[in-house]
């Protein structure tokens, strides 16, 4: 594991998702082309494309990069699977990825990879903790993947992960919620494991915050950041992630439902509006 260092060239500094996983990244784009010539019309028939990709063979080169793979695909006949596929999808067509540096690029591939790694989905039952226990394991994967770390990684990781792991409040019908009081304490953890700023700690970051802000009104953010936590936990580095994540989950359940798209679509920008004017990014 190599110690992180802001002289760092960009190349060593954010390894290539597309190197890495060149088989599904190629997929990604077949299913990109497959979608814009309206071959692909249905949820059903998209998990129909993802379900035959995914032979033995695809699924363990995935685990062998991202752990977890296997099981966050093993719940719900795999619709976990599809959806993190359909995110992929709708990433890559959206003109806020596009618009992405290069390296932004790979970070974002990286971001939608990890985001739901942990997520257990039974049907009838929220995960509301699931973006946090993804942070974690994105934490611990990220260095095995070539991602610098910094010399305190190795003291710290195991406090850290077990902390986030159990940063939730218990209330009458939301059995666990994530506490967003210890998210200074989290937040400035994953900046000691990684260098502030650093791919992996704007990797992590997006996970575990991808579902804390109030964008969405089909799904409720379980504790969502009030503004001033916005301002103190969301930086400029961090912001363009963030919203290519946000608007990329959207479109990971909503890409055949054009109305219901349409208003997501409509509803985060709104709010990413909002998140710049608090921390004074010009739009």
């Amino acid at each position: 594991m190599q110690p992180y260092n802001d002289n760092m060239k960009s190349q060593t500094e954010c390894p290539s998702f597309d190197k890495d996983l060149p088989v599904l990244n190629q997929f990604i784009h077949e299913l990109v082309e497959a979608y814009m010539a309206n071959k692909i019309q249905t949820w059903d028939a998209l998990d129909s494309k993802v379900k035959s990709f995914f032979t033995h063979e695809n699924m363990d080169a995935v685990e062998i990069k991202a752990p977890g793979w296997k099981k966050m695909a093993s719940y719900s006949d795999g619709i976990t699977l599809t959806h993190v596929t359909c995110v992929f999808l709708g990433m890559f067509m959206l003109p806020e990825f596009r618009s992405l540096t290069d390296e932004q690029k790979q970070l974002a591939k990286w971001i939608v990879l990890f985001h739901d790694i942990d997520k257990a989905h039974i049907r009838g039952q929220k995960d509301t903790m699931h973006a946090f226990n993804s942070g974690v394991v994105a934490a611990n994967v990220l260095p095995s993947l070539g991602f610098p770390v910094t010399d305190k990684y190795q003291a710290l990781k195991t406090s850290w992960g077990n902390f986030t792991k159990q940063a939730f409040t218990v209330e009458a019908k939301i059995p666990q919620k994530p506490d967003n009081q210890k998210l200074p304490e989290i937040l400035a953890g994953i900046s000691q494991l990684f260098g502030e700023n650093s791919p992996a700690d704007l990797i992590v970051k997006t996970v575990l915050l991808h579902i804390s802000l109030d964008a969405d009104k089909n799904y409720p953010t379980p504790a969502p950041l009030t503004d001033d936590e916005i301002k103190r936990f969301i930086s400029p580095a961090l912001f363009p992630l963030l919203k290519v994540m946000m608007l990329s989950d959207n479109e990971g359940w909503t890409l055949f439902n054009s109305a219901v798209r349409e208003q997501q679509r409509r509803d985060t920008l709104q709010a990413c509006e909002h998140i710049q004017m608090l921390i004074s990014i010009p739009q």
